[in-house]
């Protein structure tokens, strides 16, 4: 790691703290974070003996906390950071730089490295510098709100000519890589059939047709399937086996099987029904969410593989909860989703039905549930929660931990201005009664 000396200061930069308002929200918090402890827990990803030197470990949290905060990519955070002088002084920077801190491909890199660390680190100390800027209380967090909700994957809709048609390119790709004669490519006659698959569903209507192209396309697949497994050693070689092994489950999967693909590139994605009028499937995997039920503050997001039963993944999203926050939950609220949960913890869940309550403290935590619903809703709108761009399962465990981390820190500044503003305007009202 590389060690910055601070003690002597350069002659021709200019210092952040000359430059900037120290008052600013973002620098609040940067100072209300206990970076030290975020480095210790991440310094067993790096090695002093090998390769280059490393960049700061605060630098790369900093800018994965920057962009879950503000909605931005890879790129747009590190062009941004080179703009913005409080960006800077939140990623611990002494003096104002006008380069760009690190090439945009180092983002994934570095979540590749803490992926095999505890991810939950990132939201436990979200959820240390509400406590300490008072946004939540030590009490507000023995009871909590959990829903569940599908974190959908960068994919296209998936439709059967279209996985026909990208598998067939792909296997004629490779065949032309490895100087595999083909009988025919059917390059020309699936692109075609593809097109007039397309026309047929979408604009004339006429069914009866598109299967007859659909069928087309999956003989043309079929044709070159067998043309290379007869062809070319393919059990010596993992692409090969790879590529072959996926157009053939490809040709076998029938409508309603079960673990079908629908992304070449992200064969874990699943399809999940959740009842929406707007959107009837969603192609993703389902995360479960839990906040706190009066400040509404994000204590625990966990990513599930599939499409598994919400009362069977109460029990590790409750586990989760009381690891990041340190102590145990006594209540917890959900929806009618989670009816008949295997839970056998200590925490008392209440299934929150469509009746009429008696006691008050069953009327407010009615009340209360559905307050988890508006936060998922704003991590998908104006977060990255929406749409997850990381590859692989990893990929939704990463992209849901620091969706909530971002809606957190959102939380925070929030509270920082709206202090801030009131001060200002209690002090401008003192002096206007001065005088």
């Amino acid at each position: 790691m590389i060690k910055k000396n601070n003690n002597q200061k350069i002659l021709f930069e200019v210092e952040l703290n000359d430059l900037i308002d120290l008052s600013h929200p973002l620098c609040i918090l940067a100072n209300e974070i206990d970076w030290k402890s975020l480095e210790n827990k991440f310094l067993n990803v790096y090695s002093y003996f090998k390769g280059r030197p490393a960049k700061e470990i605060r630098l790369m949290l900093g800018l994965q906390y920057l962009k879950y905060t503000f909605n931005h990519s890879d790129e747009s955070v590190v062009l941004t950071w080179v703009e913005n002088p409080y960006w800077q002084f939140f990623c611990g920077e002494k003096y104002f730089q006008v380069k760009c801190p690190i090439n945009p491909s180092m983002m994934s890199k570095f979540r590749d490295r803490v992926k095999r660390n505890n991810m939950d680190s990132f939201l436990e100390e979200t959820i240390k510098a509400g406590l300490n800027l008072k946004v939540i209380t030590p009490k507000s967090l023995e009871e909590v709100v959990i829903d569940t909700t599908v974190q959908e994957k960068n994919i296209t809709f998936p439709t059967d000519a279209k996985l026909y048609y990208r598998m067939l390119l792909k296997l004629v790709i490779f065949a032309r890589k490895n100087n595999i004669a083909l009988r025919q490519s059917y390059v020309r006659l699936s692109k075609q059939a593809f097109f007039m698959h397309s026309r047929y569903n979408k604009h004339t209507r006429k069914t009866k047709m598109a299967r007859k192209e659909l069928r087309k396309l999956k003989t043309y697949l079929g044709r070159t399937y067998r043309d290379i497994k007869r062809k070319y050693e393919w059990e010596n070689n993992s692409t090969a086996k790879y590529l072959l092994e996926t157009a053939e489950r490809l040709l076998k999967q029938k409508k309603d099987d079960k673990n079908k693909i629908y992304s070449l590139h992200e064969q874990e994605v699943c399809c999940i029904a959740k009842g929406k009028q707007h959107k009837q499937y969603e192609f993703g995997n389902k995360s479960a969410i839990a906040t706190t039920m009066k400040e509404c503050f994000v204590v625990g997001a966990k990513a599930f593989k599939g499409n598994p039963y919400d009362g069977h993944t109460l029990t590790d999203t409750i586990n989760q909860v009381e690891k990041i926050i340190g102590k145990k939950i006594k209540h917890v609220s959900v929806d009618l989703g989670y009816r008949g949960h295997d839970y056998k913890g200590e925490a008392e869940v209440h299934v929150i039905q469509r009746t009429r309550y008696r006691m008050e403290k069953m009327r407010y935590r009615k009340k209360r549930r559905s307050s988890i619903e508006p936060i998922i809703g704003h991590m998908k709108n104006y977060g990255r929660f929406g749409r997850n761009y990381l590859k692989g399962t990893s990929g939704d465990e990463i992209n849901t931990i620091l969706s909530a981390c971002g809606r957190n820190l959102k939380k925070l500044l929030k509270a920082i201005s709206l202090y801030i503003w009131n001060l200002l305007y209690f002090q401008k009202k003192l002096v206007l009664f001065q005088y």
